[in-house]
């Protein structure tokens, strides 16, 4: 038997959302399990880690915590692995990994865990849910990590969003982003940040794009401290709008970008900024409303 295993990308924070709000993107992390001898991790693709101990790999790491977690030892698999989704690039690269490998072991051990079950183990292990929130349930979400353990999230998959990464190749690691934010915030910029992640909330629910896109580059809370760290971002963000997009804003800790941009017209938009940012790889990617998916095969017929 093969478990084969898809997780989405995902984008998080949308500007003033941070550490809340993320969307799964239409890029995925595609895993074929089946039971082995020994642990075994076979890249099939780039965009994946050279770990040769298959125990230092994240996604054993996620899987091996979570059959611990509900009693059980998890047997060795041999498991193959393709990715769309670029490393340290702020697109939920390890969050897809940890969702990847909590599926494996609930579907290995036939553990029946709901999606919320699973959200507390990602969260766990990646320390803020936004971005295996999104992976786990699809399209749009808001999640929080409760004083109490519990996870809150809520979802909504019927939201037709567009959008256009500018992908950099370089890359910038989340610790590094984090390490720029300030301790503390004053009252009064708590609250107008606070104020414009609801707005931006309220206009992605009902597909107000235009105002979601103002409110996307309005944020207070990380997007002045970390566009520093991202060379031509502010460039960038001009160049978008005077190309057509709604709104421009780091997607997660960075490094990409991500517009918002109307429906059918990403292509256009790109050809628009053909050339000017040679750093950059621009792509037009959907939101995912599927979120992770798991089908089961024959082994015999993966041979």
């Amino acid at each position: 038997m093969v478990w084969c295993i898809s997780i989405p990308a995902s984008t998080a924070n949308l500007g003033p959302g941070f550490d809340s709000i993320g969307i799964a993107l239409d890029k995925y992390l595609e895993l074929e399990v089946e039971l082995g001898s020994d642990w075994e991790i076979i890249n099939l693709s780039g965009n994946l880690p050279d770990i040769p101990n298959p125990h230092d790999h994240l996604i054993v790491q996620a899987a091996e915590k979570t059959a611990e977690l509900h009693g059980f030892s998890l047997p060795p698999c041999t498991v193959r692995v393709k990715s769309e989704i670029p490393l340290a690039r702020g697109m939920g690269s390890s969050a897809s990994a940890i969702v990847a490998g909590v599926e494996l072991a609930n579907q290995i051990m036939e553990l029946h865990l709901t999606s919320q079950d699973k959200l507390k183990v990602a969260t766990l292990m990646e320390g803020h849910p936004d971005n295996a929130a999104a992976s786990i349930y699809g399209g749009f979400t808001i999640s929080s990590n409760a004083d109490n353990g519990e996870i809150n999230v809520f979802h909504a998959n019927h939201i037709e969003a567009s959008f256009v990464l500018f992908i950099p190749n370089f890359e910038l690691k989340t610790e590094k982003a984090r390490q720029v934010l300030p301790d503390t915030y004053t009252r009064r910029d708590a609250a107008q940040a606070s104020a414009t992640a609801n707005l931006l909330t309220a206009a992605f629910l009902s597909q107000a794009f235009e105002q979601a896109g103002t409110y996307m580059e309005q944020d207070l809370f990380h997007e002045p401290y970390r566009l520093d760290l991202i060379p031509q971002s502010k460039d960038i963000k001009i160049a978008a709008k005077n190309a057509g997009a709604y709104g421009t804003c780091i997607s997660g800790a960075g490094p990409t970008l991500l517009s918002l941009v109307e429906k059918g017209t990403e292509e256009e938009f790109i050809s628009k900024l053909k050339g000017q940012f040679s750093n950059f790889d621009l792509v037009a990617v959907p939101m995912n409303s599927t979120g992770t998916i798991v089908s089961v095969k024959d082994a015999e017929r993966t041979r």
